[in-house]
């Protein structure tokens, strides 16, 4: 990878945010403060559910499976960028951008994956209840758990090994907060075609794959719920894939609106702030999201509360 004609690109800066230095420290406690509790929230909901017998059955398994994702993908990002906000050299090594962007990249992926498998889940508990404990047994949650891991490591290995293959002489100014596709492309001085069909191509099946597994699932969900002649059935049912939903809805609307927006010079600003927020923000909203509308979660979060 060449920088100019002759010297090799050994490290990239990132441009990260714009606006007068003294609103980056303002920036840094809030991003830290936002930083810790999502941090707090997802092991706590990870120790919650291992310690809890109640909450042993798919439903907590796959959100445990959540967490950890949401763990792995927002440690990839913020560390990085807090640290550009009190530092003057905002550099990153190149190996260290590849490893940002394959850890961002799987964990981003799987965790599409895994907000289907959940609804999935959901459909089997509330269209086939009867069925449920043989449908969703150990292995097939093991099994769908694995896949969505690979699914992700297969995504992310190519997009990454088709990213940093291309040459880098324009500028090695990434004009972002951290090693994200769509910005590194626009720096490289080599073609670009086939990786801007595999983005395309990849986020696009995988977002419209996952995406028409909620739907179909919760159609089939909604059918259920209006089939039950009780009410405290139907208010039941609807309570249990409440903060389900809701996780979707805001998920699968900012990743949609990342990777799938035309680009141009506005875009790329607006990119920043729409992925603060899915990579920052959303991980801290999900244990929240997770706990405030599950009666079982708050159930057991008062249980350990007492314990203390």
């Amino acid at each position: 990878m060449t920088q100019g004609n002759d010297s090799e690109v050994m490290e990239f800066f990132l441009l990260g945010f714009g606006g007068q230095h003294k609103f980056w420290y303002v920036l840094f406690i809030v991003f830290l403060v936002i930083y810790v509790t999502s941090m707090v929230g997802n092991i706590g909901m990870i120790l919650l559910i291992k310690t809890d017998s109640r909450l042993q059955i798919p439903m907590y398994f796959f959100l445990q499976h959540l967490a950890f994702v949401d763990i792995c993908y927002t440690s990839a990002v913020t560390p990085k960028m807090l640290q550009n906000f009190i530092v003057e050299n905002k550099s990153i090594s190149f190996m260290g951008c590849v490893v940002q962007a394959l850890i961002y990249a799987t964990f981003a992926t799987t965790g599409c994956y895994l907000l289907a498998t959940m609804a999935v889940d959901r459909y089997v508990a509330i269209c086939n209840p009867l069925r449920y404990s043989a449908v969703m047994s150990q292995t097939v949650c093991i099994q769908l758990v694995t896949g969505s891991y690979v699914v992700g490591s297969i995504n992310a290995s190519i997009h990454t090994g088709f990213t940093f293959s291309l040459s880098f002489c324009k500028s090695n100014i990434i004009n972002h907060f951290f090693c994200d596709g769509p910005p590194i492309l626009s720096i490289s001085c080599s073609s670009i075609k086939v990786n801007i069909l595999l983005l395309a191509v990849f986020v696009g099946f995988n977002l419209m794959f996952t995406v028409l597994v909620v739907i179909f699932s919760y159609i089939y969900i909604l059918g259920a719920i209006l089939k039950m002649s009780s009410t405290a059935g139907r208010k039941k049912a609807f309570n249990t894939c409440a903060s389900h939903l809701t996780a979707v809805t805001i998920f699968y609307g900012t990743l949609s609106y990342m990777y799938l927006q035309p680009h141009s010079k506005n875009s790329e600003e607006n990119m920043k702030v729409v992925s603060t927020f899915y990579s920052i923000v959303i991980p801290m909203l999900n244990p929240l999201i997770y706990s405030l509308r599950n009666k079982e979660v708050k159930e057991a979060l008062k249980v350990m509360g007492k314990k203390f």
